[in-house]
């Protein structure tokens, strides 16, 4: 029975090293996977929707070509579809029944579109020449966008391959435990050898014999000893024992290296399972539907450090067709003012509102699927390393409200402030989260947005006598100071008695930006507007320009009397209905924006 097992032992190894070295040869399965389309397209964009680039899960590498130039991003899918808006575009799907890409025509009304590159919408973006190829691990709600240079046709010609999982992790199994098997039927057959040396064949079955004298006993058999082989003995022979040896060395030795062989990674299960790229739905989501943030954290790094760039080459050389290209609303009219007076000359001017292109201490984007779309950050130059040991005062951060109002136009800073020191800012979401907007005229709030400048305008001009005085809190709040009644009557108490000056504090026009914040309150952007009116009041007298009103005027006094306008950007945290809490002056920014001559 020895001899059986030591074959069964055999058979098995085979057959279980035999099938686990097939699983990683004969039977092993492609690497990777490749589908491609080259169906020509006379639409100027081409979208790879996020359906295909997902098709398989390990992550996915896309080649385009068929054009001289080439310029591929990829975004959300929502970016990419507002971005193409109007134009006519072909859209690539992958179809699951036949394995391969479909290409799809959406009929638009504009044949061509502007450049791809340096929109803020894309997560990434790459340019070549003839063939593009990138690698990367786009989730299902990102698709890619194609275009040559926005007039002629897209490329056409695409393929996405994506590798492929052929690990044969029971392959390592097998063979170490077909090595094992081998190893034991070695055993059993050495076992049995053995065995039958010692007995010198199989014992006969004893059968009860009668009862006999016993006899006399036989001499003990010994062996006789092996004479030596005649001839000369080979170097390194030592006789049979040795050629025993080297037999049952060598099905170890092979034993070991398939052993070893079946070691490798992918040979082996691991506890990971299969990759799944689709998240699983949380029950908060499943209940109720939360719109994503308009752009990831990255993203508004990447702007700011964009508009701090710009705003630093515009401030250097006061180029006003620059700073357009990043400000807008409130936050432009006070550059360009500011380059103006400056021009003229540079001591008169006010120092703008800073916007450095780093270190950025809060990001609040918007929740949207729509534009326009507004992100509210808090940035702050480095801290220089000379005046930290000097302990000198830093300059303040700067609290910006920017604006993107279409697809195809880049985040503007519609608001920037400086923020008041020493006062505690709201709680707000992270960035992942993002902020939802609050309407102009929204009722949870313990004011609406929209009636914000204006009460606040009102204070300004009554101050304790204003119905809204309550309202505000007044501690920290030093605008007021300059600019309300104290200021006024300090204004007034400065002026020639050839001259009389009215006040007047109204709401701006800008658009009014209001964010939640994590108590269910708001960050609240408006505009304020200060209007000072001087008149001469004698006959022949003439109302005197400021300094940096008369380059803004282009004279000194008029006859007739002066209007000049200041632009206030007020950034107020305004609480919930129910809290009983005070709005609060978070950060303004004041300069002057016009000055003209009464008719």
């Amino acid at each position: 029975m020895r001899f059986v097992f030591a074959i069964i032992c055999f058979v098995l190894a085979a057959l279980m090293m035999g099938l686990g070295i097939g699983q990683r040869t004969i039977f092993a399965g492609p690497d990777e996977v490749i589908v491609s389309t080259t169906e020509t397209t006379t639409s100027p964009v081409v979208v790879i929707d996020g359906g295909a680039l997902t098709a398989y899960p390990q992550g996915q590498t896309v080649q385009v070509g068929g054009t001289p130039t080439i310029a591929a991003a990829y975004g959300s899918t929502e970016d990419v579809i507002g971005w193409v808006g109007d134009a006519t575009y072909t859209l690539i799907t992958y179809n699951e029944e036949t394995r391969t890409l479909e290409s799809t025509v959406k009929t638009g009304t504009e044949n061509e579109v502007p450049p791809l590159a340096g929109s803020d919408l894309w997560l990434h973006e790459y340019t070549g020449a003839d063939t593009l190829r990138f690698r990367s691990n786009l989730p299902t709600d990102v698709s890619v966008i194609l275009t040559s240079d926005g007039i002629t046709p897209a490329p056409s010609d695409v393929s996405i391959r994506w590798p492929l999982d052929n690990s044969t992790p029971w392959s390592g199994p097998l063979i170490a435990a077909g090595g094992v098997v081998l190893l034991l039927g070695l055993g059993l057959l050495i076992w049995a050898l053995t065995h039958l040396r010692r007995g010198r064949g199989p014992r006969r079955t004893q059968q009860k014999l009668p009862k006999m004298p016993k006899l006399p006993r036989p001499p003990r058999y010994k062996p006789s000893k092996v004479k030596a082989i005649d001839g000369p003995v080979k170097p390194g022979s030592k006789g049979r024992r040795t050629s025993r040896r080297v037999v049952t060395v060598i099905p170890m030795v092979l034993v070991g290296s398939l052993l070893l062989a079946g070691c490798s990674i992918g040979s082996w299960p691991t506890s990971s399972g299969s990759v799944d790229a689709t998240p699983t739905p949380t029950a908060a989501t499943d209940a109720l539907e939360v719109l994503e943030p308009a752009v990831s954290k990255s993203q508004v790094e990447t702007i700011m450090s964009e508009v701090g760039t710009v705003v630093a080459q515009a401030d250097a050389t006061r180029d006003n067709d620059l700073i357009a290209t990043r400000l807008a609303g409130p936050a432009l009219e006070l550059r360009l003012a500011n380059y103006q007076i400056a021009t003229a000359d540079a001591t008169l001017a006010d120092v703008p509102t800073p916007i450095p292109p780093t270190v950025l201490q809060l990001t609040l984007p918007q929740q949207t699927d729509s534009w326009p779309r507004s992100i509210f950050a808090i940035v702050q130059a480095p801290v220089d390393a000379a005046a930290a040991e000097a302990d000198t005062e830093t300059i303040a951060p700067t609290a910006v409200m920017l604006v993107q109002n279409d697809p195809r136009s880049n985040y503007k800073v519609y608001y920037a402030v400086t923020l008041v020191p020493g006062t505690q800012f709201p709680e707000v979401a992270s960035a992942e989260v993002g902020s939802a907007p609050y309407s102009p005229d929204a009722k949870l709030l313990m004011m609406a947005p929209n009636a914000v400048a204006g009460a606040y305008a009102d204070i300004l001009m009554k101050d304790s006598a204003s119905p809204f005085f309550a309202d505000f809190q007044a501690d920290n709040d030093g605008l007021r100071i300059v600019v309300g009644v104290e200021g006024q009557q300090k204004k007034v108490a400065e002026l020639e008695d050839t001259a009389e000056e009215s006040f007047t504090r109204t709401a701006g026009t800008a658009d009014i930006i209001a964010l939640s914040t994590a108590d269910t309150g708001a960050i609240v952007a408006v505009q304020v507007n200060e209007t000072d009116t001087v008149k001469p009041v004698k006959s022949g007298a003439s109302a005197k320009a400021s300094p940096g009103q008369q380059t803004l005027l282009g004279k000194e006094d008029s006859e007739t009397g002066i209007v000049s306008t200041n632009s206030d950007q007020l950034l107020f945290y305004v609480p919930p209905a129910d809290s009983g809490a005070q709005i609060v002056l978070l950060g303004y920014a004041n300069t002057l924006i016009s000055v003209e001559e009464l008719p």
